[in-house]
């Protein structure tokens, strides 16, 4: 019974039989042929993506309606030490924000007096690791690797904040983000309705933001699977290559998409063979190490402790993509 609900309500085989009517009976291709097959990816996977993940980022915002920034910021600050750094990570998760996104709330943690190791750790994990990603994992690959991914994910997010909380780099935050005013809101006085309209608002912002890079990442994916061939593939990112973790991370940091437009191209790159650990790389590289996203962050903090957590975060996908190469066989 599980393995029926998996199959048709995360990987959607029912909508992949129809769409696979369509491409043969409407548009007259081949599945056989490397365009009916690209057309099939393409229609599938966005209709896919985006039908999980307005039904995820709903549900999820409905809950996250119960933990506004004030209120998170009160119980973030009843813990400290390595404990306060897994609920950051923690909290992060449950946060839909991409890492651009994610850093006015660290400005507002950081100013209510946080330590900057447990905002770090909520920086790192917000773009990361949110539920809907995990979902999304599970219908791509398998629960095997989505649950993995969820572990070392947190894992990397609370490490990274306790380095930078033991390396005491407070001095490195601009001063304007300590004197930023934080609003308050009570979020115990939202009625049902003002939280389901508050989730509706999400799913439209979020989804305002991402089909883009959801449209631009299954192209490339489609792209991948369809038409370049797996020798040029297996020759820069093969699972033989050592560097091919270096060459998938530091590929992912110039690019900016949120992990739902990155998720078709790792889909298309393990399926021509590349390692689960380089896949998983590019995927983290993007997410959490994008451009423009260092530009923003420099902003708010000075350039040690950006280099700092630069540096820390991309040891951590590193390490993250040949411990699964070495091991992904378990996960297959």
């Amino acid at each position: 019974m599980f393995l029926w609900l998996n199959n048709q309500l995360l990987k959607m085989e029912w909508l992949s039989n129809l769409v696979e009517k369509l491409v043969e009976q409407v548009f007259g291709l081949s599945m056989s042929d490397r365009l009916g097959g690209s057309v099939h990816f393409f229609i599938y996977d966005v209709i896919k993506i985006f039908i999980l993940l307005s039904t995820l980022i709903f549900i999820i915002s409905y809950i996250q309606s119960f933990f506004p920034p004030e209120r998170t910021r009160k119980i973030l600050g009843r813990f400290n030490g390595i404990s306060a750094n897994i609920l950051g990570a923690l909290f992060g998760t449950i946060t839909p924000f991409c890492s651009c996104s994610s850093i006015p709330l660290f400005i507002g943690f950081t100013s209510a007096g946080l330590p900057i190791g447990v905002t770090f750790s909520f920086l790192i994990s917000s773009p990361l690791v949110d539920l809907a990603s995990v979902i999304l994992l599970a219908s791509i690959f398998n629960w095997k690797i989505a649950i993995a991914y969820v572990i070392v994910g947190l894992i990397l997010a609370i490490v990274g904040g306790t380095v930078i909380s033991k390396a005491k780099l407070e001095e490195y935050v601009e001063p304007f983000v300590y004197g930023t005013v934080v609003g308050e809101v009570d979020g115990q006085q939202l009625t049902t309705a003002d939280r389901l309209n508050f989730a509706k608002d999400q799913v439209a912002d979020i989804v305002k933001r991402v089909w883009l890079y959801i449209f631009i990442g299954v192209g490339i994916g489609a792209a991948i699977h369809n038409w370049i061939p797996e020798s040029i593939i297996s020759a820069v990112l093969g699972q033989d290559k050592w560097y091919s973790v270096l060459v998938a991370t530091l590929i992912g940091i110039p690019m900016y998409a949120d992990i739902f437009g990155t998720l078709p191209i790792a889909e298309a790159l393990v399926l021509k063979g590349v390692g689960l650990g380089t896949a998983l790389s590019f995927m983290m590289g993007v997410t959490a190490l994008s451009l423009p996203s260092l530009i923003m962050l420099k902003k708010v903090v000075k350039a040690r402790l950006l280099a700092v957590f630069f540096g820390v975060v991309t040891l951590g996908i590193i390490t993250i993509g040949y411990v699964f190469n070495a091991i992904g066989y378990l996960f297959m």
